[in-house]
């Protein structure tokens, strides 16, 4: 499966294939003015060999990793042509007997609250109980006519305040609005069915609780091609270039296992299935008017 990830070197976008080792040089294709969103369009239109359509002459780079900041997947210029949004109670452990053929859906904001690993991850200052949720994303870009059309999938973290919506239902349009851990790689094959790992939160340096989850296709309750479907139907929706990151659901989280996490926690998922880690702390903002 082709992988494909962006940075930003020397000033200019540029991007790489494949999951790099920690630490290890990047051997990096300048875009030279593309987008790597419009590159894959035209790769899946032309039935190409991705790997070598995005490469065919451009002069590759090998850059220390030191000397790179990775990019969020296909994030656009402006960040406000980007929606973060999901669903939420998709996952057969989280579904009851009696439930709607659709799930619920949510906004987390525009791609300014997108964080690669390292980066904090904010929420309220006021919140309840915050908890994290590893999920797959969904990357989709709006074309010419502003229809969203798959991209790819990547992994990521919806810290949620899961204490407000326990609090009362109705909120979960403010539990969700912190900020989203996401991974750089964007796989460019169809959703995993199966994605499996560990979440372990951090305090004071230390591990303060474990935890496995499972997720993936598989995992879900309702039918995905069905969600994404019914989702992009709306109109309201439609844009040429917008860039859609949909997170599609979780396991049971370390709020479900009884902890609570706090300001400063440092929470990392390793998708083991996928060779793919995202490490962030977390930070409680101040509110309005707290000195």
């Amino acid at each position: 499966m082709t992988v494909v990830f962006e940075c930003i070197y020397d000033d200019e976008r540029h991007f790489g294939l494949g999951v790099p080792e920690a630490g290890a040089p990047l051997r990096l294709y300048p875009l030279a003015g593309d987008t790597l969103a419009a590159l894959l369009t035209t790769a899946a239109g032309d039935g190409a060999d991705t790997a070598a359509l995005l490469t065919r002459g451009r002069a590759a780079v090998d850059v220390p990793a030191a000397d790179r900041h990775r990019a969020r997947p296909l994030l656009p210029a402006h960040v406000g042509d980007a929606l973060v949004s999901g669903f939420m109670m998709t996952h057969n452990v989280k579904v009851g007997a009696e439930v709607p053929d659709q799930p619920n859906w949510f906004v987390k904001g525009l791609g300014d609250v997108l964080k690669v690993p390292g980066e904090a991850l904010s929420v309220p200052g006021d919140a309840v109980a915050v908890c994290e949720e590893a999920e797959v994303v969904l990357v989709h870009v709006g074309d010419e006519r502003g229809t969203p059309r798959y991209a790819g999938y990547t992994f990521g973290n919806d810290v949620t305040d899961i204490g407000r919506f326990k609090q009362h239902a109705g909120h979960l349009s403010y539990a969700k609005l912190c900020d989203a851990g996401v991974a750089p790689w964007l796989h460019l094959g169809e959703p995993p069915r199966t994605v499996t790992g560990e979440v372990t939160v951090e305090r004071g340096g230390a591990p303060a609780w474990k935890g496995p989850f499972t997720t993936g296709v598989d995992a879900l309750h309702y039918d995905l091609p069905t969600m994404m479907s019914r989702l992009f139907s709306y109109e309201a929706l439609h844009r040429p270039g917008r860039v859609h990151y949909v997170y599609i659901g979780a396991d049971r989280s370390s709020f479900h296992a009884g902890f609570r996490t706090g300001d400063g926690d440092r929470v990392t998922i390793d998708v083991t299935s996928h060779g793919v880690r995202l490490s962030h702390p977390l930070v409680w903002t101040r509110r309005p008017g707290q000195d």
